[in-house]
């Protein structure tokens, strides 16, 4: 029963590669904005607290 499950009806060399492929960009999907995210919330807190990219502070 799980082995005709997992076979696919012989279509599972078709049907799994897609499937991790779509789980892959789904979860670019998802990661990338939420790093891109907290990379500009550290840029924001840096300039308003008046120090430049590279941790010094601005005179």
């Amino acid at each position: 029963m799980m082995t005709e499950f997992l076979q696919m009806g012989g279509y599972a060399l078709y049907v799994w590669p897609s499937f991790a492929l779509g789980m892959l960009v789904l979860l670019y999907n998802v990661a990338v904005p939420l790093l891109t995210h907290r990379a500009a919330l550290r840029r924001a807190a840096d300039f308003h607290a008046g120090r430049r990219t590279n941790g010094e502070q601005i005179q």
